[in-house]
């Protein structure tokens, strides 16, 4: 390694917001898959015991792409920066598949038929939105010093959530300007069909924005910036060697993830039968109740409630910095979290669900932020980043992956009752909060 480290300058809050802003596209995408992938595949007709499974693809498809994506662009170079192509790719690829997911039970296909068809166009869209995510986070880690990464990543967290909200309430608008919210059995509703469409054209336009605005630091200049030599910076990096002596820190935050990542694919999973069981009555074990008007409302009704959740988590986002102790604002957000999981399970009106759903901000909030400064901190001085990265997203996928393989295990456990397993997303989230203590934070800012 090199003696002298030469200190990044500060960017202005332009400069770091254009760093991220293309995260607002990609959110929006991710927000409208997670709240209407379950909508879309129970109006398909998959039964509720069988709707996490579904929901393995996405984060599966993140365990591999995530770490290839960020091991190669750590040694790629070309005009147009070492990160950015990877995300240009990723985004023109879900703005295809975008356009064409919420239209499975649209092409007269047998139910089967039209599920294998959602399916692949879902890994597709899960592959491609991993592809277009991760380069922002490594852009951060790439472009900004040690004193402004909080402040870097506390605006991609913004942006997440801006995009968030966006995304949630698209169909409850589009049904409010009298687009059609209710379709044949098997055939999903015009207005979940055109919230598709709308991001799908926002997604290309943010990440174009952030193409033309971003330029990326040269190889050599990289290295001088992060006390690296060039060599090292080139050479290929061995995934089982680099776990093999990653920070303990990656590992004990690893930890805190699982129990996060696993509550949060609960909530995906069975807040759509959560709110029309509890708040418009629907009999979710009736072969018919996907097919009602009453249960598209109440799926309109949960994208108003994740967007509830995103509010909270912007208001509590600006509520963080504020602690001097990031591993009590780290549990206390887990805590807080998992009291909105639990209250969730036992509200019967569609209004008073705010509450929980803004606690569950609280949580989210945090699970954005604190993960990467804490990584990202202790890596400073490993080389690479995007690899170290890449594969830290597998803190976030693998606990996706076993809660879906285990949801219809867990939903027979407790009743086959979907509101039940919001009881369980809560408990794990305080679990998590009980492993931030593990965590040693040795740059506290």
């Amino acid at each position: 390694m090199n003696n002298e480290l030469k200190t990044r300058p500060d960017k202005s809050f332009w400069q770091l917001w254009n760093l991220s802003f293309g995260f607002f596209g990609v959110q929006i995408a991710y927000s409208l898959q997670s709240a209407n992938i379950s909508r879309i595949f129970a109006t398909l007709g998959a039964d509720p015991h069988s709707l996490s499974y579904f929901w393995i693809l996405p984060p599966l498809m993140g365990i591999i792409v995530q770490p290839i994506v960020g091991t190669l662009s750590d040694k790629t170079w070309t005009r147009f920066g070492r990160r950015i192509p990877y995300l240009f790719v990723g985004a023109t690829v879900a703005v295809l598949v975008m356009c064409l997911l919420p239209n499975a039970g649209s092409f007269g296909m047998a139910v089967s038929t039209a599920m294998v068809f959602g399916l692949i166009s879902l890994m597709f869209l899960d592959t491609s939105i991993n592809m277009a995510m991760q380069p922002f986070k490594m852009l951060v880690g790439d472009e900004v010093n040690e004193k402004q990464k909080a402040l870097a990543y506390s605006i991609q967290s913004f942006l997440c959530n801006a995009g968030s909200l966006a995304g949630y309430v698209f169909p409850f608008l589009f049904t409010a300007i009298g687009i059609a919210n209710e379709a044949p059995k098997g055939v999903v509703p015009d207005s979940v069909i055109y919230s598709f469409y709308i991001g799908a054209a926002i997604l290309i336009l943010c990440v174009l924005y952030t193409t033309a605005k971003v330029k990326e630091m040269p190889p050599k200049e990289y290295a001088e910036y992060h006390n690296l030599k060039e060599t090292d910076n080139e050479s290929k990096s061995n995934w089982i060697h680099l776990l093999k002596n990653a920070p303990a820190t990656f590992w004990k935050v690893g930890l805190v993830q699982f129990f996060s990542w696993f509550a949060f694919m609960y909530m995906w999973t069975y807040t759509n039968g959560t709110i029309a069981a509890n708040c418009w009555g629907v009999d979710m074990t009736a072969s018919n109740a996907t097919a009602t008007l009453s249960y598209q409302e109440a799926g309109n009704w949960v994208g108003i409630l994740f967007a509830v959740q995103a509010i909270g988590s912007v208001i509590w986002a600006m509520v963080l910095p504020m602690f001097k102790n990031r591993k009590l604002a780290y549990s206390l957000s887990l805590v807080l979290g998992g009291i909105g999981f639990v209250m969730a399970s036992f509200v019967h009106d569609q209004y008073v669900m705010f509450v929980p759903f803004l606690l569950i901000g609280c949580a989210w909030a945090a699970i954005l932020a604190m993960p990467f400064t804490f990584v990202t901190n202790a890596l400073e001085g490993y080389g690479h980043m995007g690899a170290y990265l890449g594969l830290f997203n597998g803190t976030i996928c693998i606990p996706q992956v076993i809660a879906a393989a285990l949801g219809g295990v867990i939903l027979h456990l407790v009743g086959s009752v979907q509101s039940n397993m919001m009881i369980v997303a809560g408990l794990a989230l305080v679990a998590g909060a009980l492993s931030v203590t593990i965590i040693k934070d040795v740059n506290k800012q």
